[in-house]
């Protein structure tokens, strides 16, 4: 083959894979944006720490989970995971497992529910204090579906670098709307109602009782008192093919992450009028959100017309030289 072909072979087939645009489907995949703080202690139950990343945890032991500078090469931060209270013998139903939701308009490109489902390819550094097995799940909330596979934590206290490729799936699809369509979800420990089974490897209906979603789960992660995991890097993207991780600028990131979860100072008013007044301000998020969000904080009562735009601050009555603020305002519009 001629040097000229070979060029034009080469640029047909970056032109048709994943290498070029936009390709990782995952937010915040680096850690590197935690709006809600670096560090949370004496958890038990499901919690977003770092932005768009949730530990799922349900009568399985206690957690402090953060955002940590330990990190492969190339990344600055890992989203990490400590039990502080064993549960060494976990009932049947409890859980604990690592997950991130999608909307179901950003999965269009996947073509799932036709004869042209793309494939997914999932790659990530995992580093854990323990060898072991967890299970890995892609789950299509919108048609019932999932599929998995088992991965081995070889080395113990070890960034590894982990890829998985799913084929796609024919026979669901995903709603093309803001709605919550799709997880993917790390199973660190769980009782028999999910690890009875053996993991689906084929698209099929998931139920939290059949043993499938953390069926090759043998991990354990929390039978002792300050174990540990820490991923980072994660990427999924369309194709059967790993490629190098997309890093995006910490700006590009956290306004991503805005769109689901914002922390704000808030609006303040002051009457100088000399007469008692009523006062409607409005502000504005700093982006678009997924859907209005619900806001909390002080005074965070007294709002009118939430939407995905902002709201209106409104009081009712500011008495002459009085002010009212409404402070530490949050914002969640999380799927």
């Amino acid at each position: 083959m001629s040097k000229a072909a070979e060029l034009a072979k080469m640029g047909e087939v970056l032109t048709n894979s994943q290498i070029g645009g936009r390709r990782n489907l995952i937010i915040n995949g680096a850690m590197q944006v935690s709006q809600r703080g670096t560090s949370f202690t004496s958890q038990t139950a499901d919690h977003y720490f770092v932005d768009r990343f949730k530990l799922g945890a349900t009568s399985l032991g206690t957690w402090t989970t953060s955002q940590s500078t330990d990190s492969p090469d190339g990344f600055s931060y890992s989203a990490k995971i400590e039990c502080t209270t064993a549960d060494a013998s976990p009932a049947s139903t409890d859980l604990l497992y690592f997950y991130s939701r999608f909307e179901g308009q950003n999965l269009q490109q996947l073509k799932f529910g036709t004869s042209s489902a793309e494939s997914i390819t999932i790659s990530f550094y995992v580093k854990c204090s323990k060898t072991g097995v967890f299970t890995v799940n892609w789950r299509n909330q919108d048609a019932g579906r999932s599929i998995g596979s088992d991965v081995t934590v070889n080395s113990a206290d070890t960034w590894e670098f982990k890829t998985i490729t799913f084929a796609g799936d024919t026979g669901g699809a995903f709603n093309n709307d803001n709605e919550w369509s799709a997880n993917l979800e790390f199973f660190l420990n769980a009782g028999t109602n999910y690890t009875s089974g053996n993991t689906l490897t084929s698209y099929a209906s998931h139920s939290n009782t059949n043993g499938t979603r953390a069926g090759g789960t043998t991990l354990a992660l929390g039978a002792n008192v300050g174990e540990t995991i820490q991923f980072t890097g994660i990427q999924v993207e369309v194709g059967s093919t790993a490629t190098p991780f997309e890093h995006r600028s910490f700006g590009e990131e956290l306004a991503l992450c805005q769109r689901y979860y914002v922390e704000e100072d808030g609006v303040s008013m002051r009457n100088f009028t000399g007469g008692t007044i009523a006062v409607s301000i409005p502000h504005f998020w700093k982006t678009t959100m997924r859907a209005a969000p619900t806001i909390t904080g002080t005074n965070a009562s007294a709002n009118e017309s939430i939407s995905t735009q902002g709201f209106q601050a409104y009081k009712g009555t500011i008495s002459s030289g009085a002010s009212w603020q409404l402070t530490g305002t949050k914002a969640d519009a999380e799927l």
